[in-house]
């Protein structure tokens, strides 16, 4: 459709992020970053989606200036990745990256109302799964590009310089997106003409399709504003349930260990077991496109099983394989071997936050009661997003005692989470009063 044409646009500055999302790291490793700090360039990404939604979003909400706003979150993307290219402090990187995230985060709640304009309210769901494929592949795409090009330019140039020219090619890529969406956008209207804030709430609460970069990144500051957007904190604390509750306590103690894990562990591959980027690029890639590959098929296993048991099936064996990879290194030598066995566990990791990813929507739908359905699935992506960045700041502050150390709490940590979701799966039977409401 040629009214679709700026999904395009924002499918080549996906390709930028998806890029930058594990460049950055690598390059603030390349200069000499140390692990603690890595962990905090990754809290801090994990952290700025948040608030760039918030304020977008209202601002998109209140003026109906979607077109310049969606332009000048890739002009912060462009210039936050120019940024980092341009200095080796660490400081300036993280908050070059902050900004980066927080540009990124700001685009999302702009985009979902942009999709749902001028299709009829039972069509936004599929709408929704449309821009998260868009985008989705666009984010593998760019872990495509950093794989050709680091692998390319390892032998002609020195890493850093190598990095710092994709950085280059990054920013290009997002300067191209906002010229793209500059010609493609729709032009603003004005307010009256959007979609009703609430309904696209609704839409989005019935929606459980997530995209592509979700295997690497599990924070949806899109989802984040339009379902919270009208919270009431009091209502929302005297409607939880015990075993909503309980699920939330579940979702902390998970990803914080996800943080914990995906910290530091740009620096451990490339240090401790000296992969080259282009090796550590194809890592993620394979992690990502084992979740893309496995969305569909997660979605019909938890329409046919109880989604708490599968996600708990999920969460268990992520416990597990979160310190095999320290194990890998450790008992294997830095051979072909090494690397086949890991690619193996990161296709694993990817396929089981498949699973995880779809199955939580689920849960959060049936725990929470009618009233508060789409503010629940808001708080979900807000916890989860908190307890991550927190993760990873603290897998940093391990890491920099011990890779072992720190990837077997953060296994630790998604077994808690483990256990208590099983809780929640084995209570429901015995609880169906509690759940009554959920009813129709």
């Amino acid at each position: 459709m040629a009214s679709d044409r700026w999904l395009y646009a924002w499918a080549v500055g996906s390709v930028a992020l998806g890029a930058a999302s594990l460049l950055v790291p690598l390059y603030f490793v390349s200069i000499g970053g140390g692990t603690l700090m890595l962990g905090v360039l990754a809290g801090v990404a994990a952290a700025a989606g948040a608030p760039g939604a918030l304020i977008f979003g209202r601002i998109a909400d209140r003026t109906g200036r979607r077109r310049v706003l969606v332009l000048a979150a890739l002009g912060m993307a462009v210039a936050g990745i120019v940024g980092v290219s341009l200095t080796e402090s660490e400081l300036l990187v993280v908050a070059g990256n902050g900004l980066l995230w927080f540009a990124a985060g700001a685009a999302a709640p702009v985009l979902t109302l942009l999709v749902t304009v001028g299709h009829l309210e039972r069509e936004w769901s599929a709408r929704f799964a449309t821009l998260n494929r868009y985008q989705g592949w666009g984010w593998a795409g760019g872990l495509v590009l950093g794989l050709v090009w680091t692998t390319a330019l390892s032998g002609p140039l020195d890493p850093q310089t190598a990095q710092r020219t994709l950085l280059w090619v990054c920013a290009g890529t997002a300067g191209i997106a906002g010229l793209l969406a500059g010609g493609w956008l729709p032009a603003d209207r004005g307010e009256l003409e959007g979609p009703r804030p609430s309904r696209v709430a609704r839409a989005l609460a019935r929606s459980r399709r997530l995209p592509v970069r979700s295997a690497t990144f599990p924070v949806g500051p899109g989802r984040l504003y339009w379902l919270t957007r009208r919270i009431s904190v009091s209502d929302l604390l005297a409607r939880l349930t015990p075993s909503l509750s309980l699920y939330f306590v579940a979702i902390v103690a998970t990803f914080v260990g996800f943080g914990i894990f995906w910290g530091p562990l740009p620096l451990y591959l490339s240090r401790s077991l000296s992969y080259g980027s282009g090796t550590v690029f194809a890592l993620y890639l394979v992690s990502s496109v084992g979740s893309a590959l496995c969305y569909g098929g997660a979605g019909r296993l938890a329409d046919r099983y109880d989604a708490s048991a599968l996600q708990a099936a999920a969460l268990l064996s992520r416990a597990v394989l979160h310190p095999l990879v320290a194990v890998v290194g450790l008992s294997v030598a830095a051979t072909t071997l090494s690397l086949v066995t890991n690619g193996v566990v990161f296709v694993l990791i990817g396929v089981a936050w498949a699973v995880i990813a779809v199955t939580a929507a689920s849960i959060v739908t049936r725990l929470a009661p009618p009233s508060i359905r789409g503010v629940a699935l808001g708080l979900y992506t807000a916890v989860s997003g908190l307890a991550n960045g927190l993760g990873s700041v603290l897998g940093g502050w391990l890491g920099a005692r011990g890779f072992l150390l720190a990837f077997g709490v953060a296994g630790a940590f998604v077994f808690v989470g483990t256990v208590l979701v099983a809780v929640v799966w084995r209570r429901a039977p015995q609880n169906s009063g509690e759940q009554s409401p959920l009813a129709g």
